[in-house]
C-alpha cells in the first residue's frame, strides 16, 4: 500500500466497471464536464470481467459470475447519489473504501461492501489491520455475511453455473446478417461506453453481441482530435450523451450498416437522445441516414430547425440559405405537360401557366454510349435508360383522388388532373440552367417524386447539410430511394441481357419521304393507330411517337385549315407573321392532346414526308374519341378545306364549321350571312308567338355537344312499337348464325348485346379496331365499346326502321367551359331527368338542323323547367336569344342566372369566370 488515510467525497455514480469498481462523478463545474474519479470497494473482489480484443492482444473470457456481479452493482448504483469513504490508496494509485447509499449520514445509508457481499456476488479479502482495528472488525464482519451466503448457495457461491460465463461476440464479418437476423426490431441492450454524442458501443442481450452504433439520421462533433484539435462541442456533447444513456437498460433497433459499423437508433423510456442531442445544438441531421431513422426524420429536423432559430451552441452563426422559402407558397393546379422527367407545365384557375421542377430530385444520367438508332440525332427521352418510362409513370400512372367518392384510384393520367403544388425553393440561375421553381407536387394526397423514387426511375439530389434548399419531404424521398435500392428497381437494379437498357428504339420519320411511304401502310391497315403526342408546332401539326411501329412521325390534321404561328427565316428574322388565332388554336390543341394517347387515322403523306389525316382524342370527361379537326372547326380555330369532302368525316365536320359561324366564334367573330339573317328575321317578324306544343318523351341518355346540353329521347307513343321491335329483334338474332360469324364494318347497322342487361338492340358501327367496336344505340341514343363478338347481323326489315331515339337540345342553355363544372352539371340534368319516367319537350327553334328545346318534368307533383332548374343551381348559363317570342323565357332564365351568381352557386363559387361580374 502506498499511502493510508480516511477521506470521504459524494458524487453521483456514471459507470460501474465490475462487481467492485465504480466511477464517481462530483460536482458540476462552470468550464467543462464534472471531475471523475474510479474507486474500488475496499476488502473485498469481483470475478474479473472479460475484455475485448485489440489488434495485439486477443479477447479473455469472463470469470464466472463476472456478468451478473457488474449488472447486480450497476442496477443498484448508476445514476444514484452516494459518498465514498477511502480506506487506503493502493500502490498502483487506486483508491479503495466503502461506499454508502441513501441515509442522512454515514450510519443511517446502506453500506454497499456488506450489502454485496451478503449477496454472494463479492468475495473477502482479509486487509491490512490497522492501529485502532476498524478494517478487522469490517472484515470480520463481512467474513460472516460471506459464510451466510455460501451456506444460502447465492450469487456466485451458487451450485447452479448455468449463464456463468458469458458468450461473447466481440467481431462481425458480416455486419449486414446480424441487421438482417434482428429485422429492424428492438433489441434489449446495455450501453458501455460513449464515445462521442452520436457513438456508442453497446452489448445486445441476451446473446452478448458487442456493437458500436452511429446513432442514425445525426453526427455530432467528433472527440478524436484532427489538425485542428477536438471538434468544438465535441467534449459537451459526449457527456449529454453520456449522462443519459450510459450504462442504462435500452432497446437499440438496427437499421443499416456502414464501415463496419452499425446504424441504427436507441429507444430509452425518457425520450429520443438523437433528437435531445439536434435540439441542444450538439448534433446535426445528416441525410445519408435519416431516412433510416425508426422514429422518423420528421422529429430530428423539426429538433435542428429549433436549434437553428435559437442559434443553439453549434448554430450560434446560422444564417438561413438565400433561395429557401420561409413560407411555403401552396396552389392548385392542372397538369398539362410533361417536361422530360423532373419538370412539368401546370396551369392554375386564371390561366395563368408555370413550368415547375420536382424538388431534390435528379434525372437518369446519359450513360455516355448513346446507342441510337441509325441515321437520327440523340433524343434523351428514348436513348436515356429509364428516361422514357420515368416519363410516362408521371404521365399517365400516379395515384389521384375522385372528387365524387375520395377513392383512391390508380393508373390515372397525370395529364390533365389537379395537382397540389408546394414550391419549396428557388434554385438561381447558372450559365447552363435558367432560374427553376422546385417544388413537391401532389396528386391525390401521394407525392409524385415518392412514386418515381420508390419505383427507382429517378435519384435523390444529395445536398450539403448546410443546404436548405430541399424538398419539404427530403427525408421521405431518401427513405423511397433507400427502399428502391434495397429492392434492386429500375436503376438500381443489377442489368441483365434478358431485360435490355431500357431505352426505346425509335424510327425517326421527319423529313424523309421514302421512309414514311415504307410505313405507311402499316400505319393504314385495320384499326386506327395508337400513338402520344410528344410535340406542336401549331395547332394542326405535332410529333406523333407511335409504339406499335416504334417510330417517331410528323402529322398533319386533314380537311381543315389551321391558323398558321409565326415562321423564323435567317438570322433571327421572322420570315412570316403569325396569323390570326394561331396562338389559340395551338393552346386548344395542346390543352385536349399533348403528352396523351390519341388515335390517328392516315390518309396519306405530303412531300415532306409528314402523315396526313384525323387525330381522334379522348375527352378529360371520358366517354367516346372525338375528331381534333372537328372540335377546332366547331371552336372557330380552323376552317374547312375541300379535300374533307372526300373524307367519310365531311358531314360532322360541315355541320361543325356551321356552328361556329352562327355562334361568331373566333375566326368568323365578323362573319355575316346575309342570307340566313334576313331569312331568320322575316320568319320572326311573322311569327311573334310562342308555339307550346309538349311532347311526352323518355330520356334515355345525356351528354355534351360544343357548348350544348344533349338529351336522347323516345317518344312515349312509341313505346308499343318499340317493343314490338325490340322483341322482333332478339327472336330474329336467336334463329340467326352466330355473332362470332359476322364481320363488321363501320358505319352499318347492326345487331349488338348491351353490355348493362347482356340484351340484343339495334345500333350503329362508329369504328372498329382490335376487336373491339365503338357502337351507337340508335333507339336509345347512348354509346358503348363493345367486342366484335357480341354483335350479330340485323334483318334487312330492321335496319330500315327509323332510330326511336333522338337527339335534342336544351334551349337558351349553355355549359359552364370548365370540364370539372361540366361534370357536375350532366350528373345533375342525369338527376333531375331521373326523378319521373317521363319528360315533356317543347322545341323552341332549331340551328343546323339541331332542335333546340324547353323540357319540363314533374317533381312532387310540381313541373319543374329542367334549363332554369340547372341556371338556378349553378350548373349552367342562360344563353341569349334575339327572338320576341323567346324573352320571356331568356328574361326568366337570364333572373335565374343572376340569383346563382349573387349565391355564389357552383360554378359561381369563386365569383365570376366569364368577365361578367354582376
Amino acid at each position: 500500500m502506498a499511502s493510508e488515510g480516511v477521506s470521504m467525497r459524494r458524487g453521483l455514480v456514471k459507470q460501474v466497471l465490475s462487481g467492485d469498481s465504480v466511477v464517481i462523478q462530483g460536482a458540476p463545474r462552470p468550464n467543462g464536464p464534472p471531475e471523475e474519479t474510479t474507486v474500488y470497494l475496499s476488502n473485498v473482489s469481483a470475478p474479473r470481467m472479460g475484455k475485448r480484443p485489440t489488434e495485439t492482444v486477443t479477447a479473455t473470457p469472463d470469470e464466472p459470475f463476472a456478468w451478473q456481479a457488474r449488472e447486480w452493482l450497476r442496477k443498484k448504483l448508476v445514476g444514484q447519489m452516494v459518498t465514498f469513504i477511502k480506506e487506503f490508496t493502493a500502490t498502483s494509485s487506486r483508491d479503495h473504501g466503502k461506499i454508502y447509499l441513501g441515509g442522512t449520514s454515514v450510519e443511517t445509508a446502506e453500506n454497499v461492501n456488506e450489502t454485496a457481499v451478503a449477496e454472494g456476488w463479492l468475495e473477502v479479502r482479509q486487509g491490512k489491520v490497522t492501529e485502532n482495528n476498524r478494517c478487522s472488525e469490517f472484515t470480520s464482519k463481512l467474513l460472516d455475511l460471506q459464510e451466510k451466503a455460501k451456506s444460502a448457495k447465492i450469487g456466485r457461491w451458487s451450485d447452479n453455473t448455468d449463464g456463468a460465463v458469458r458468450d461473447i461476440k466481440w467481431t462481425f464479418n458480416d455486419p449486414r446478417s446480424l441487421v438482417d437476423f434482428y429485422k429492424q426490431k428492438p433489441v434489449d441492450a446495455v450501453i458501455e461506453q460513449v464515445r462521442d454524442g452520436s457513438t456508442v458501443r453497446a452489448f445486445l442481450l441476451p446473446r452478448f453481441e458487442y456493437i458500436t452504433l452511429q446513432l442514425s439520421g445525426v453526427r455530432s462533433p467528433s472527440t478524436r482530435a484532427g489538425n485542428d484539435g477536438v471538434e468544438a462541442f465535441a467534449n459537451e456533447a459526449k457527456f449529454f450523451a453520456e449522462a443519459r444513456v450510459l450504462q442504462q437498460d435500452v432497446q437499440i433497433v438496427l437499421e443499416s450498416v456502414s464501415n463496419n459499423n452499425f446504424v441504427g437508433s436507441i429507444l430509452h423510456p425518457k425520450g429520443n437522445i438523437a433528437e435531445a442531442l439536434v435540439r441542444e445544438g450538439l448534433a446535426k441531421c445528416v441525410d445519408w441516414s435519416i431516412g433510416l431513422c425508426t422514429g422518423g426524420a420528421e422529429g430530428l429536423r423539426a429538433a435542428e430547425n429549433q436549434a437553428k432559430m435559437n442559434r443553439k451552441r453549434m448554430w450560434a452563426t446560422y444564417k438561413p440559405s438565400a433561395g429557401n422559402l420561409a413560407e411555403k407558397k401552396k396552389f392548385d393546379a392542372k397538369v398539362i405537360e410533361i417536361v422530360l422527367n423532373d419538370a412539368m407545365i401546370v396551369v392554375r384557375d386564371n390561366g395563368e401557366e408555370s413550368k415547375v421542377y420536382l424538388s431534390s430530385v435528379r434525372l437518369p444520367r446519359d450513360a455516355g454510349d448513346r446507342p441510337t438508332a441509325a441515321g437520327r440525332q440523340f433524343r434523351p427521352l428514348y436513348d436515356i435508360p429509364y428516361m422514357y418510362e420515368c416519363r410516362e409513370y408521371l404521365r399517365k400512372n400516379n395515384l389521384s383522388v375522385s372528387r365524387f367518392t375520395g377513392i383512391i384510384m390508380v393508373d390515372c393520367r397525370l395529364i390533365g388532373k389537379k395537382v397540389s403544388v408546394t414550391v419549396d425553393y428557388h434554385q438561381p440561375k447558372s450559365d447552363q440552367f435558367p432560374e427553376k421553381t422546385c417544388c413537391t407536387i401532389e396528386a391525390g394526397g401521394a407525392n409524385v417524386a415518392i412514386g418515381l423514387l420508390e419505383r427507382g426511375l429517378s435519384k435523390v439530389v444529395r445536398h450539403r447539410n448546410d443546404d436548405e434548399n430541399r424538398s419539404s419531404q427530403y427525408d421521405a424521398l431518401l427513405a423511397a430511394e433507400a427502399k428502391a435500392e434495397k429492392e434492386q428497381k429500375g436503376l438500381f437494379a443489377v442489368a441483365s441481357k434478358e431485360e435490355g437498357n431500357h431505352t426505346q428504339r425509335v424510327q425517326e420519320l421527319q423529313g424523309d419521304l421514302a421512309r414514311s411511304k415504307q410505313f405507311l401502310p402499316y400505319l393504314q391497315r385495320g384499326a386506327r393507330a395508337e400513338g402520344i403526342v410528344e410535340f406542336l408546332t401549331s395547332g394542326s401539326r405535332m410529333r406523333i411517337y407511335v409504339p406499335k411501329e416504334t417510330c417517331l412521325l410528323t402529322f398533319l390534321l386533314g380537311g381543315i385549315n389551321c391558323p398558321k404561328g409565326a415562321r423564323a427565316g435567317a438570322n433571327g428574322q421572322t420570315a412570316a407573321a403569325a396569323e390570326p388565332f394561331s396562338e389559340e388554336a395551338a393552346k386548344f390543341t395542346r390543352k385536349l392532346c399533348m403528352h396523351r394517347e390519341v388515335e390517328l387515322e392516315v390518309e396519306g403523306l405530303d412531300k415532306q414526308g409528314a402523315f396526313i389525316g384525323y387525330l381522334w382524342v379522348r375527352p378529360e370527361d371520358g366517354g367516346r374519341h372525338q375528331n381534333l379537326s372537328e372540335l377546332l372547326l366547331e371552336q372557330g380555330l380552323a376552317t374547312l378545306h375541300f379535300t374533307a369532302e372526300k373524307s367519310a368525316h365531311y358531314n360532322h365536320m360541315s355541320a361543325a364549321e356551321t356552328r361556329a359561324k352562327n355562334a361568331k366564334r373566333n375566326i368568323w367573330a365578323t362573319w355575316t350571312d346575309t342570307d340566313a339573317e334576313a331569312k331568320e328575321e322575316e320568319a320572326a317578324n311573322q311569327k311573334t308567338e310562342r308555339t307550346v306544343n309538349y311532347k311526352k318523351v323518355a330520356v334515355s341518355d345525356v351528354g355534351k355537344n360544343g357548348n350544348s346540353f344533349r338529351i336522347s329521347a323516345q317518344s312515349i307513343e312509341d313505346g308499343p312499337k318499340l317493343e314490338r321491335l325490340m322483341e322482333e329483334l332478339r327472336v330474329s338474332v336467336a334463329n340467326s348464325a352466330a355473332p362470332s360469324n359476322v364481320t363488321v364494318k363501320r358505319g352499318e347497322m347492326v345487331a349488338a348485346k348491351f353490355s348493362a342487361d347482356k340484351q340484343w338492340y339495334r345500333a350503329k358501327v362508329e369504328s372498329v379496331r382490335a376487336g373491339q367496336a365503338d357502337v351507337l344505340y340508335v333507339d336509345f341514343g347512348n354509346r358503348e365499346t363493345i367486342s366484335t363478338s357480341d354483335i350479330a347481323a340485323l334483318p334487312g326489315t330492321l335496319s330500315s326502321v327509323p332510330a326511336s331515339a333522338r337527339d335534342y337540345y336544351l334551349a337558351l342553355v349553355s355549359t359552364p367551359n370548365d370540364d370539372d363544372y361540366t361534370g357536375f352539371a350532366l350528373t345533375a340534368l342525369q338527376t333531375l331527368l331521373s326523378s319521373n319516367s317521363f319528360a315533356e319537350i317543347n322545341v323552341e327553334y332549331s340551328l343546323g338542323g339541331a332542335q333546340y328545346a324547353q323540357v319540363l318534368v314533374e317533381i312532387n307533383g310540381e313541373k319543374v323547367d329542367v334549363g332554369k332548374a340547372l341556371i338556378e343551381d349553378g350548373f349552367a348559363m342562360a344563353d341569349k336569344r334575339r327572338e320576341q317570342r323567346l324573352q320571356k323565357l331568356v328574361s326568366a332564365y337570364d333572373e335565374a342566372e343572376k340569383k346563382a351568381r349573387k349565391e355564389r352557386a357552383n360554378i359561381w363559387e369563386f365569383g365570376d369566370f366569364t368577365g361578367n361580374e354582376i
